[in-house]
This record gives structure tokens, C-alpha cells and sequence, in this order.
């Protein structure tokens, strides 16, 4: 599918063949009930490709922001969907919510209408604009995206767009963290092609500075192709495409890797595998 083929769609639209906006709510092991937003809808766009993305080989890989969806077809899902059962409402869904030019109208709207926690995830690539920053800071919980500790393995695992480095994304992270008054999570996906990396993730994790590190590993297979239900969970059953398990590290790993962590950067630190 090429960029230009994407439509906007408005509030006045048949919804007929159209997914909602608005998905879930989904069970989070991070934070309970959360309620999806996608801004991105109709394709997956991102500036990453990561080897273990839940929706599979993304379709439009670009740095390119624009308007997908308007805040006003958003706010109109939203009146459908049961928001009042949910405990946050996270911004994520079919690609990178940053590259969406109304994030932080959709942030304010949603915050205003539901009272919610809003949280955004984000790979931290548009940070360096002042705009997206400002964007953001809307938010009252942001997650960026932390894989690797070098270049090489960056762009082994994430698969950016061209011109999009580590460094570039460590120093915009940091700019965040001094501009902005919520929660700042570090979100890392442990495989075993770096979980040796740990020690040096720990650097850059003391540069950043979050308020909490989150570690997580592909639980969900990697589907050959995007469908509407990789946003959130699907059965087996329900996947049109052919799925591939992914490598993990198990329980006991990540138990090492926490400790690792919070010995050598006394930051706060989640697993996937809490409560397991």
C-alpha cells in the first residue's frame, strides 16, 4: 500500500468496513484495564519495523507526520466504545501514535471527556521536534521505547527509518524527560539476541533517567501480514495471517535482568512476568 492511497477519515464517513478508532478495553499486565486509541487506523505506519512487532512487517515505514484520523471521528468512536470500564486509555494501535499530527488535540479531548489516565507509546523518534515534545507532555504517562544499546544492534532489532540513530533518540529522550511532569516509562523487549546487553543498557538507562523500566518479551506471535485485531489481543483462530513464534527469554532471565538493572541504576523496574 502506498502513503498516498491512506484516507482521512471524518466524522461525517460511513463507518461501514471501517475499524473503530477506539478498541478494547484490553487486559495490560502493566496497568490493568486499558482502553486503545489508534490514530493511524487503516494500515500500519511507522518509522520503525521492528523484528517483533505484533503487527507484523509494517507496511509504510516512514518519519513523515500527518492526519490519519480526526480527533472528531475519534471523540465519535470513543462515544461507542465502554471507556467508562477502563483504568487508562493508551495511545498505540496501528503505528507510531507520534507521527499523528492531532496526538495532542486527541490527548486533550480524551482527558477532558473520560477524566482517564492517558498514556502514549511512543519509539521515541519525532522527540527531537518541539512540536511532538509539547504534544506529549499532554500525556499523563509516556513509554519510550529502549531495545538496544548500540547502533549496530538498533538498527538490527528496531529497523528504523533512514537517518534515525540511537544516539539521536537517547539525547531527544533525555530533552522529554527535563520538559516533561508525568510518568516516564523506559520500555525495553528483551529477546536473547540482547539479552547479553543488559549491562550496557544500563548506561544509557542512567542518562534518560525514567521513573520506571519496563521489561518485556514477545509474548505475541509475529503475524505475516496487519489485521484490525493486532492492535489489541486475538486468538489464534481469529488471525487471517500465518503466525511465527518469536524467540523469548523466560521467567528466570528476566528475574536476572531486573536484578542487574536495579543494582546498577536504582531505578524502579517491571516485568512482564510479575505476578506469573
Amino acid at each position: 500500500m502506498k502513503e498516498e492511497e491512506l484516507k482521512v477519515i471524518g466524522p461525517g464517513d460511513e463507518t461501514g468496513g471501517h475499524p473503530s478508532a477506539i478498541y478494547g478495553p484490553v487486559d495490560s499486565w502493566r496497568f490493568g484495564s486499558s482502553l486503545g486509541v489508534d490514530l493511524i487506523l487503516q494500515a500500519s505506519v511507522c518509522s520503525f519495523n521492528c523484528v517483533y512487532c505484533q503487527l507484523g512487517s509494517i507496511q509504510i515505514v516512514t518519519g513523515e507526520r500527518r492526519l490519519f484520523v480526526t480527533t472528531a471521528r475519534v471523540m465519535a468512536d470513543l462515544e461507542k466504545a465502554p471507556w467508562r470500564g477502563a483504568d487508562i486509555v493508551t495511545f498505540s494501535g496501528s503505528g507510531e501514535p507520534t507521527l499523528a499530527l492531532n496526538l495532542g488535540e486527541a490527548l486533550g479531548a480524551i482527558k477532558e471527556r473520560t477524566g482517564i489516565v492517558t498514556h502514549v507509546l511512543t519509539n521515541g523518534t519525532l522527540l527531537h521536534l518541539p512540536e511532538v515534545r509539547e504534544a506529549l507532555c499532554r500525556a499523563d504517562r509516556v513509554s519510550v521505547k529502549l531495545d538496544a544499546p548500540d547502533e549496530a544492534m538498533f538498527q538490527r532489532v528496531n529497523r528504523p527509518v533512514p537517518g534515525v540513530t540511537l544516539a539521536g533518540i537517547v539525547e531527544a529522550t533525555i530533552a522529554f524527560r527535563r520538559e516533561f511532569g508525568g510518568h516516564l516509562d523506559s520500555q525495553v523487549m528483551y529477546m536473547p539476541v540482547n539479552r547479553a546487553m543488559t549491562d550496557a543498557l544500563c548506561d544509557l538507562l542512567n542518562k534518560i533517567r525514567p521513573d520506571e523500566v519496563q521489561l518485556n518479551t514477545p509474548k505475541r506471535a509475529y503475524p505475516a501480514s496487519w489485521f484490525v485485531e493486532t492492535r489489541g489481543r486475538y486468538g489464534r483462530e481469529d488471525a487471517p495471517a500465518r503466525l511465527s513464534e518469536l524467540r523469548t527469554i523466560g521467567a528466570g532471565e528476566a528475574g536476572e535482568v531486573e536484578r542487574v538493572i536495579r543494582e546498577k541504576t536504582g531505578l524502579a523496574v517491571s516485568s512482564v512476568y510479575d505476578g506469573e
